[in-house]
């Protein structure tokens, strides 16, 4: 630029000695917009003026085919009244002003529109205009971007370093009155720009102590054991849960994506017994484990040899009921046949009866020498008594001995014959 290299500046004076204050040492040069030389009080320039110079300067800065004629009333020109040179002057500052108004939104936010001061709407990403300040302004609210709160720890400034903990934030306690401490992140994002910027005062700091609460009263109402072991899903579903009701409340417009447990651990100073208490734990769920083993080897076992027993019980009852169902049948046989053949009936019956008693027993033969009962014993081998004769039932009377006929039903049966007497 001229007045920067030495050439002359928009207020008028020499270009590229004077000091960053605007002044030079000693006084101002003469033909400067403070004043002549010396040491004399400065003075303020014309306002017309200074708008004349400042319009000569910045035609200046234009290539010479831009520069167009030369204005009057500018150095080196006629007269330009000093209302034409203030509707200029106010006609630039009013085009800069309302191109102010023009902003862009990312994509990652979404514009909110203020006019004094109070909500008027939203606007999506892209280029966009309000009316500019004081009128309007907006504000760019991140409403896509997955915000995190730490509770009870935060991260350190090198990330291989362990996070820095807070005692008061983590230690919480137990519906059995244990402290255990707990490193929780909660994940959320605005959902409704207008609520998160006006219906609350620091959403951020809300989402922590609504979050930190309803921690503490879900793992005040539980024991220690589930807390550190088995309970931490239902633990983050239930904390997302009253946590998102809270902040519904409140109209904070904050949806709560999730929250995660980061480390629940006891405190630092009960570690070993800790430690104790889950060996013990663990030898425990190997003895169960151990009787769960036994036990499913031997009911099965057990199982089986009843049902097999059942069976069994089950076939000798079928058998016995076919055998009684049998009998029941001849029986009705019998009874049939002797009210059709009675005598012949009796008779029959008899005969097979004496063969059934007769076949199963040893027959004894008696002579007339024998006397009393002790002779008869024993009555079979070589130490029978004299005049004893065994007859087996299998075979023939022994001693030429002629079996009795039958018995007529109704009759004595007739004494056998000997053929020696």
């Amino acid at each position: 630029m001229a007045w920067n290299s030495g050439g002359g500046g928009p207020w008028g004076g020499p270009g590229g000695g004077s000091p960053p204050g605007g002044r030079p040492p000693g006084g101002s040069p003469p033909g400067s917009p403070w004043g002549g030389g010396g040491r004399r009080r400065p003075q303020l320039p014309d306002p017309e003026q200074l708008l004349a110079r400042v319009l000569a300067w910045l035609r200046g800065l234009l290539p010479g085919k831009w520069r167009g004629p030369q204005l009057p009333g500018l150095p080196g020109g006629g007269g330009l009244s000093s209302g034409r040179l203030a509707g200029i002057g106010a006609a630039i500052v009013v085009l800069i002003w309302l191109a102010s108004g023009f902003y862009v939104v990312q994509p990652d936010q979404q514009g909110v529109v203020l006019r004094f001061g109070a909500f008027v709407g939203t606007t999506a990403p892209g280029l966009n205009y309000h009316l500019p300040w004081p009128v309007e302004e907006v504000l760019l609210p991140a409403v896509t971007r997955v915000n995190r709160t730490d509770i009870g720890f935060r991260p350190a400034p090198n990330p291989s370093a362990p996070p820095i903990q807070i005692a008061d934030e983590s230690s919480i306690l137990t519906g059995d009155e244990n402290i255990v401490s707990v490193n929780a992140t909660v994940f959320w994002r605005i959902s409704n720009p207008e609520e998160f910027l006006f219906a609350v005062r620091d959403p951020t700091q809300l989402v922590k102590r609504v979050a930190e609460s309803s921690l503490r009263e879900v793992i005040g109402l539980m024991m220690l054991d589930p807390v550190l072991t088995s309970g931490r899903a239902a633990i983050e579903q239930q904390v997302q849960r009253d946590t998102a009701a809270v902040l519904a409340s409140y109209h904070a417009g904050v949806e709560v994506l999730g929250v995660q447990l980061q480390r629940v651990d006891p405190p630092t100073q009960v570690i070993p017994a800790f430690r104790d208490v889950q060996a013990a734990r663990e030898d425990a769920r190997r003895a169960v484990n151990q009787a769960e083993g036994y036990r499913n080897g031997v009911v099965p076992r057990a199982r089986g040899q009843a049902a097999q027993i059942v069976a069994a019980a089950e076939g000798e009852k079928a058998a016995l009921i076919a055998q009684a169902t049998g009998a029941a049948k001849r029986f009705d046989s019998v009874v049939a046949a002797y009210h059709g053949a009675r005598q012949a009936t009796l008779e029959r019956i008899y005969i097979e009866t004496m063969q059934d008693v007769l076949g199963n027993a040893s027959t004894v033969v008696v002579g007339s020498g024998v006397k009393g009962v002790l002779p008869m014993l024993p009555l079979t081998g070589p130490e029978a008594a004299p005049g004893v004769a065994a007859v087996k039932p299998a075979g023939a009377p022994s001693g030429g001995a002629t079996p009795a006929p039958p018995p007529v039903p109704g009759q004595a049966p007739a004494p056998a014959t000997d053929p020696g007497q």
